[in-house]
């Protein structure tokens, strides 16, 4: 049998982050889609809210977005903020940091690119690029999840 040894003194944050029951966590969230896609379907749009609010709100949410948006191709290309969320500390920080209220999109990021004569540049606005947009992550956490998932 083997044991993993930590060398020196791991965060909290760090141990958090592995201590999570992630079979549990997605069986939840599962859960909770399932029941707001059957409110969808038989049209009760007020019990979809209370269920959207319930999923966004809800630790398991919040955690498996940014897990979503941690752990896939695209993790090393950070977003609009310039930010990358690599470390379980940053991860744990990003879920923390996922609350509905006093939530403030990113401005477009201002991209300049040649026209097609190759003399001149235009300007392009590039939205949600990357895994570390806060705004990703919580469009995850819905039941279709967003582009970027």
């Amino acid at each position: 049998m083997t044991t993993a040894k930590t060398v020196g003194a791991a965060s909290s944050e760090a141990a958090e982050w592995y201590a999570i029951e992630w079979p549990t966590i997605q069986r939840n969230v599962r859960r909770l889609q399932v029941r707001i896609a059957q409110a969808t379907k038989v049209g009760r749009w007020g019990k979809v809210r209370s269920l959207q609010r319930l999923l966004t709100h809800s630790y398991g949410g919040k955690v498996l977005a940014v897990r979503r948006v941690t752990e896939n191709t695209g993790k090393k290309t950070p977003g609009v903020d310039q930010e990358v969320w690599d470390t379980p500390e940053k991860k744990m920080q990003a879920v923390q940091a996922l609350r509905r209220r006093g939530y403030q999109s990113q401005p477009l990021r201002r991209v300049y690119i040649p026209k097609s004569d190759g003399k001149t540049m235009r300007p392009l606005g590039i939205h949600h690029e990357g895994p570390s947009d806060a705004s990703t992550a919580f469009a995850c956490s819905r039941p279709r999840g967003g582009n970027y998932c």
